[in-house]
């Protein structure tokens, strides 16, 4: 008899040529300039390591003392990382810390959707809501943005997809790959769509520190949602993958948000959902006050690489008029334009086959179309340089 699976898992696993290509490539020996690179720890970052393991070895790491928002002092740490990085003040106990922001997402989408429920969340982003949606048996509903001078909601669009199944709006904060962040005048839209509809709005902010443009940005352009007012169910995510460079470590969390009387009905469910689980351990939490109290060691180091990768991926680019970059505001991404002359897998798998040279298609982060590359600035500078190099003159 045959054996019967989900059909929330009912993917195709076949081997992409693209994989396979960056198999082929990967298991021949040689140089390989990886312009998709993004582990903070594995890209040359200095990592302050007897602190960090003298922080994870903390006797109270052997008690077992389950809270399903997370340990307090752990929970108290993120409350003063908010009130330090963006001037938020927010009571621990609106606070629940998971494993990743996966989970964060997982969690909230079972505290909104019932089975068939729609999320709507911008495109381009990161693929991996795809799957997530899939798992929590949500569907997923995109709304564009639009490109004009910098990156735009298209909050028309996003209205009209509204439907009596629609449950939340998912915004990135700045947006990955794209790099924008949502404007203040655009967040006053939302939320007015939001509670006009009764919808909840998710706001993932894992690259709120990475701002790029803070010298022209000016007063509460980068701000996080975590501030100001919030008429409606608000949810901020971000962890210690973005926030400190970890992602090894495996945690990070949802600070809730939005009317009292809501509130309540937040933080009872959620309880709950957490309770059930227990996911995030003792170790890291215990760990959390250290690791986000010297967190901006390792933001220093990453903003300065994005910079200096940045500089030069754009003086050279200065020399080849075929291929243009898109204007960014942070995060650790570019998104570049070429002749759209081929499919993008296409060009992907040339240019790992001529040059070496490792980039992602933009249709991985549902671009439309062809001719559009979407690069890491994480790499080491001259590994860095010399794959832009082949890049552009296999393109050019």
């Amino acid at each position: 008899m045959m054996q019967k699976f989900s059909r929330r898992t009912d993917w195709n696993l076949e081997k992409t040529a693209y994989a396979a290509a960056l198999e082929r490539l990967r298991a021949g020996g040689g140089p390989v300039f990886d312009l998709t690179a993004s582990n903070p720890t594995t890209c040359g970052f200095h990592y302050e390591r007897a602190g960090i393991l003298r922080a994870l070895s903390r006797p109270e790491c052997l008690e077992y003392a389950p809270d399903p928002r997370g340990l307090l002092i752990a929970r108290t740490a993120v409350a003063e990382y908010y009130a330090e990085a963006t001037s938020a003040q927010i009571a621990a106990e609106r606070i629940f810390l998971t494993t990743s922001t996966s989970e964060a997402y997982s969690y909230l989408f079972r505290l909104h959707c019932d089975p068939g429920a729609e999320i709507l969340i911008a495109q381009p982003s990161y693929p991996l809501f795809e799957f997530l949606a899939d798992l929590d048996d949500v569907r997923l509903v995109p709304y564009p943005l639009f490109y004009d001078h910098g990156w735009h909601l298209d909050l028309a669009t996003l209205m009209a997809r509204i439907t009596p199944r629609t449950r939340a709006v998912v915004v990135v904060h700045p947006n990955n790959p794209t790099g924008h962040f949502t404007s203040q005048e655009e967040r006053r839209l939302l939320e007015s769509i939001c509670q006009e509809h009764g919808l909840a709005l998710i706001v993932d902010e894992v690259f709120l520190d990475y701002a790029l443009d803070t010298a022209d940005a000016g007063e509460n352009a980068h701000a996080s949602f975590s501030t100001g007012e919030h008429p409606v169910l608000t949810y901020a995510l971000s962890g210690l993958s973005k926030v400190a460079g970890l992602p090894q470590m495996k945690a990070a969390w949802i600070a809730a948000f939005g009317p009292e009387r809501l509130l309540e009905a937040v933080i009872a469910r959620l309880e709950v959902i957490a309770d059930t689980f227990l996911s995030i351990n003792a170790p890291v939490q215990h760990a959390m006050p250290y690791l986000l109290a010297t967190r901006s060691e390792v933001q220093q180091q990453i903003v300065q690489r994005v910079r200096e990768n940045l500089a030069t991926m754009d003086r050279q680019l200065a020399g080849a008029p075929a291929v243009s970059r898109l204007a960014f505001q942070g995060g650790w991404y570019a998104v570049l334009r070429v002749p759209a002359l081929m499919s993008g897998d296409a060009l992907a798998i040339r240019l790992m086959e001529r040059e070496r040279v490792v980039v992602h298609p933009g249709h991985f982060y549902g671009f439309d179309g062809d001719g559009w590359i979407v690069l890491s600035l994480l790499p080491p500078t001259a590994e860095f340089a010399e794959g832009i190099a082949r890049l552009i003159r296999s393109i050019a």
